[in-house]
């Protein structure tokens, strides 16, 4: 049989993305570097930059080399080839990054939730940073974090950058797989309705909104390995399995629902693992939400206790996912003297891996957010070459 040749609009795109790719990873290339770093010929680079910068994606910086031989123009990503979004929905407040196709943060914004956060109180805040980083209309002054050196803040994003193209959203509640909107279950400690963060999004975004619950995009941010299970203990309970290096979401978005689960309680009671603080004191007033504080300054009779129901949980996880490993994230997960407590408890256990504390504590939400918006901003840019 006969081989089928690939098309000679195939291989442009091909040699366009492999262009693209290597000015995204380096900033500037010269031509000749850019034959080099895509591995691809100087003529076909040289057809593959006309292209690119008839498409308006790629621009001459205006900087040639110095030194001996011939004089190079550098190149690089145009200005306005595109943007991304990368926004955390947390009990505290909405923080949001827009970002360009070198990861670099262009600026940042938040707003602050009262507690109980309602639906509305969300949009607003969502809507709010939305409009100030994608230039929609500004909302008040926002009370967001100092911002990290080199970075812009407020409405001079909206202003650099081109289009957002797609946005990853990260939510403290289960999302639903199949319309990206959050769902309020049982005894969620945050929102009380839901919220369509899609639909929120739609008029600042021109590519797609991917949402996800939190502790699936830390979980995604921890890079521990291809089978592991990641358990966030905070004010809320959640779990992410990772099997094959991929986020198992469930038929519905739920699956690592872990707060109804059926494990040890107080006085070697089997209880819904939520119930165990309730039964502790360990709940914020008038909530269902765990108080972290006073958890994390128990005494030594409560900490066994914790240990024994949070041991309880990752025996089901083993039993279902056989991961090689566990991690232990969230503000109180990773706290030593709870760590050791679990340690201890889960070792007793007939089937036990080992458990280790989160690596990234930083917003890791956030940060898984982040990764997958470039990502995908990446792709939506070789996309609209294609196109």
């Amino acid at each position: 049989m006969t081989p089928v040749k690939p098309s000679l609009e195939l291989l442009r795109s091909l040699s366009d993305e492999h262009v693209l790719r290597a000015l995204m990873d380096a900033g500037r290339l010269t031509r000749a570097e850019l034959a080099v770093q895509a591995g691809i010929s100087k003529p076909t680079v040289s057809e593959s930059m006309r292209r690119l910068t008839a498409s308006g994606l790629v621009v001459d910086t205006g900087e040639r080399t110095t030194g001996r031989g011939r004089i190079g123009t550098y190149y690089g990503l145009s200005p306005s080839a595109g943007t991304a979004l990368a926004v955390d929905i947390a009990p505290a407040g909405v923080v949001a990054e827009r970002l360009d196709a070198h990861g670099a943060v262009l600026a940042r914004a938040a707003r602050p939730l009262e507690r109980p956060a309602r639906p509305a109180a969300v949009a607003a805040a969502l809507t709010a940073v939305a409009g100030e980083l994608a230039g929609g209309g500004a909302a008040p002054a926002s009370s967001a974090p100092a911002p990290v050196p080199g970075e812009l803040t407020g409405g001079a994003a909206a202003r650099s950058g081109g289009p957002v193209r797609v946005a990853a959203v990260s939510a403290a509640d289960p999302v639903d797989r199949g319309t990206g909107r959050l769902v309020h279950l049982p005894d969620a400690p945050f929102l009380v309705g839901d919220l369509d963060p899609v639909e929120l999004l739609a008029p600042y975004v021109t590519g797609p909104v991917t949402v996800d619950n939190d502790v699936n995009w830390a979980a995604r941010a921890e890079h521990a390995g291809d089978d592991f299970v990641y358990v966030y203990l905070g004010e809320g309970l959640g779990c992410a399995v990772v099997s094959a290096g991929e986020v198992l979401r469930g038929h519905a978005g739920f699956a690592g629902e872990i707060a109804h689960l059926i494990t040890t309680g107080p006085g070697g009671r089997a209880m819904p693992f939520t119930d165990v603080f309730a039964a502790l004191r360990l709940r914020r007033p008038a909530s269902t939400a765990i108080d972290v504080e006073s958890l994390c300054t128990a005494g030594p009779d409560v900490l066994p206790v914790i240990g024994t129901a949070v041991a309880g949980v990752l025996a089901a996880a083993v039993a279902l996912a056989d991961p090689a490993l566990v991690v232990l994230g969230g503000p109180w997960g990773s706290h030593p003297p709870v760590l050791t407590a679990v340690r201890a408890a889960f070792a007793r256990l007939p089937r036990h891996v080992p458990v280790r504390p989160a690596a990234h504590t930083d917003h890791p939400s956030l940060a898984g957010a982040r990764t997958h918006a470039l990502q995908a901003l990446r792709t939506a840019i070789v996309a609209a070459a294609a196109g």
